[in-house]
């Protein structure tokens, strides 16, 4: 297990934070909890966790926390997420929703990337990209996570924890101003309403931005007030509401002409700016109630339901070949272009209950958790296309010369659909400590899903639609050897699943994707906690993932007939050296490719067995280093991070090989607080103005990364 630094002065760490739900529904006061200075924290407890310490789990386990987010400025989840080990950007649909791969594997790249809100999934429908204003801490499980969380990739589970209520009054006011006509104000406040019984908290965020892109400006509006209800001492409840408005416009990025990039500046749109925004609304609440029977046991109930939209035009590179003129003749740089409009509405309703706790048979200690969740997600889209055809010009864009302003001709309805899925499971987990050093986990979970499609533009569909039922069990096995207070060795095992969306030309249901984990490593952690590290060897695989079918009479049809796998070593070390002086430190090898011959899902390109997978690199790292030291009774704090990441394939099938580059960013930061109540702070990202590229779909859709850039804040708190 690994965490970020502590906080120095008002925030617990995020370990003590999920961990202690004892303490976070004391009698009729929030309970203390202790790091560097004593404070106050009321909490509801996480889901899927039980009482067993991370130090004791056969798995690796990232924390992120708040600490972390302050030092680096962070103001969305993508930018956190790049300092853990072994996760790698993918496509974000145009830069509006977040996508990424953990140890190798990305799930659908046509989706965003799944990942759960204090234990309720988030990543279902369209919410756009996460902002880090209200994040207290990020949880990245690695691993399948399906014995506890249901449907989930092999590689691994992010679970982000908000900032909760406290009965203790304090607030801030933080505005930000950098590079590229950035404007940026976050708030949040938090007190009691009601004595000690009845808490609040109020946080967001609005930023307005220019961009290095031409003719890009964006906004976005966050919101999230939240209250905690404390109706006895074992007994408190927990409402959150979020809302979300994003504005951008849909940025495809630049092209590499020939499989070269550089041909044109990293600056240039190659949409079309008339186009507009595309707009995302999304309004999501959650409720928990957690009761303390006792000291060993505890019951959660909670519930979720997020609304989701997207709606917009954009111009976008066309990809086939046969389509495309700038692989024809790339010296007359001339871009075919499709023109689209989306209008996708997504809702999710979901609930779960949990009971925790610990009984003794014999000699035996039993750390139970016992659960049941339930969700019904519904999918509906809408989306008209302008194609052009072979050896067209209509709605083509010089690269080298763009002239805006052309009108595409009449749209057709490419897309006219409405997905629902239900799904329901219970799990059940016992890690039985044998000894004080032997720890032995089982788990199960069995999960029941189905789902309707009606293609709308389909007779057959519009009448009968597409159906198919699934069920799954998922059991996981896990051993820990504590060796010394300090050091942990484990090892463990475990299957999952992943339901498959639609069906073959026979209309029958995909069988769902599978996978299999297995993963052994070592934790280390000091006594005084100033230390703590896990490093970690595993492999995963999973199979039937979409395919194209390779039958010629199927064309336009897929069968779930994919097979990959992946392995790797993972390093992590967060060190606070002295009292002053942090490190962190994380490393990653993946080795990740299929292991079938199979047919391109997107684009019908054949791959063979042993071809690597897209957006995914053999190596990566990341290290930040911050000291902070007393100037004239002032706190300053000064630091610098660098980041690598290695070569990865661009585009999946395309001959010859295309690649994106390697590259290294270092990063600077430091603050002066003056006094207890203002903080000033500067960050400077890629410091060397590097030329970079973080993940692309094909050779066409390549997104450019941002040149230096700089950003200072002031921050009021009271």
């Amino acid at each position: 297990m690994v965490t970020s630094r502590c906080f120095r002065h008002t925030l617990v760490p995020a370990t003590t934070f999920l961990l202690s739900s004892a303490a976070a529904l004391a009698a009729d006061a929030p309970s203390p909890a202790v790091n560097l200075e004593e404070i106050t924290v009321t909490a509801i407890r996480q889901p899927y966790r039980g009482d067993t310490p991370l130090q004791e789990l056969p798995q690796s386990v990232q924390i992120l926390g708040a600490d972390l987010l302050e030092d680096i400025g962070a103001t969305q989840l993508d930018t956190v997420l790049d300092l853990a080990s072994g996760i790698a950007r993918q496509n974000t649909f145009g830069g509006l929703w977040d996508s990424f791969a953990i140890r190798g594997f990305a799930g659908d790249e046509n989706v965003p990337s799944g990942y759960l809100v204090n234990g309720f999934n988030a990543g279902r429908g369209f919410s756009g990209r996460r902002d880090a204003s209200n994040i207290e801490s990020i949880e990245v499980l690695k691993g399948p996570g399906s014995a506890l969380y249901g449907r989930s990739e092999p590689g691994g589970t992010i679970n982000i924890v908000t900032k909760k209520p406290q009965f203790d009054p304090q607030g801030s006011v933080e505005l930000s101003a950098g590079s590229f006509s950035t404007y940026r104000v976050a708030g949040d406040y938090t007190g009691p309403l009601a004595g000690d019984v009845v808490a609040f908290r109020i946080n967001g965020a609005y930023e307005d931005a220019d961009s290095f892109r031409d003719y890009f400006t964006s906004k976005k509006y966050t919101l999230t007030p939240s209250i905690l209800v404390n109706f006895s001492s074992s007994t408190a409840l927990s409402y959150e509401l979020e809302l979300v408005k994003q504005e951008a416009p849909f940025d495809r990025g630049v092209v590499a002409v020939n499989g070269v990039l550089g041909r044109v500046p990293n600056s240039r749109f190659l949409g079309e700016p008339n186009d507009g925004v595309t707009e995302i609304n999304a309004l999501g609440h959650q409720l928990s109630l957690q009761h303390q029977f006792n000291a060993d046991w505890s019951l959660l109930i909670g519930g979720g339901y997020r609304d989701s939209t997207f709606e917009g035009y954009s111009s976008d590179a066309e990809l086939a070949g046969a389509r495309q003129q700038l692989s024809a003749n790339p010296g007359a740089g001339l871009l075919n272009r499709q023109r689209r409009f989306r209008d996708y509405q997504a809702t999710d309703l979901s609930g779960r209950v949990e009971l925790s706790g610990k009984l003794e048979t014999g000699p035996l200690t039993h750390h139970l958790l016992l659960g049941g969740d339930a969700y019904h997600f519904e999918s509906d889209q809408i989306q008209t296309r302008f194609r052009p055809g072979a050896g067209s010009l209509v709605y083509a864009i010089n690269i080298y010369n763009p002239v805006y302003g052309a009108v595409a001709p009449a749209q057709a309805v490419l897309t006219n659909s409405l997905e629902k899925q239900k799904a329901w499971g219970v799990y059940l987990q016992d890690q039985i400590d044998l000894t004080e050093q032997w720890k032995v986990l089982g788990g199960v979970r069995f999960d029941d899903f189905s789902q309707d499609i009606t293609n709308r533009l389909a007779a057959l569909s519009a009448t009968n639609p597409s159906h198919q039922a699934q069920t799954a069990t998922s059991p996981r096995v896990g051993l820990v050897f504590v060796a010394t207070p300090a050091v942990s060795l484990y090892a463990s095992y475990s299957k999952g699943f992943r339901p498959n969306s639609g069906s073959d030309f026979f209309r029958v249901a995909f069988k769902p994707e599978t996978s299999k984990s297995y993963e052994a490593g070592a934790k280390f952690e000091t006594l005084d906690k100033s230390t703590s590290s896990t490093i970690a060897v595993y492999k995963g695989k999973k199979t039937n993932f979409l395919t194209t079918d390779p039958d010629p009479n199927h064309a336009g049809f897929s069968i779930a007939g994919g097979e990959a796998e992946s392995q790797g070593v993972e390093f992590d070390l967060v060190s606070k050296l002295t009292d002053d002086l942090q490190l962190n430190l994380s490393y990653a090898y993946t080795d990740a490719k299929t292991t079938k011959d199979i047919i391109d899902f997107n684009f019908g390109y054949n791959i063979p067995k042993g071809s690597e997978l897209i957006n995914i690199p053999k190596h990566s790292a990341h290290a930040l280093v911050v000291q902070d030291f007393h100037f004239n009774e002032a706190e300053v704090s000064v630091g610098g991070g660098v980041s690598y990441i290695g070569k990865r394939l661009g585009e999946t099938g395309y001959t010859p090989k295309f690649v994106l580059p390697g590259y290294t960013l270092f990063n600077l930061l430091g603050s002066y607080a003056p006094t207890e109540n203002w903080k000033f702070s500067a960050h400077i990202d890629n410091l060397f103005d590097k030329t970079y590229y973080p993940s692309s779909y094909s050779r066409f859709w390549v997104a450019p990364g941002e040149p230096r850039s700089y950003t200072v804040s002031a921050a009021y708190k009271f």
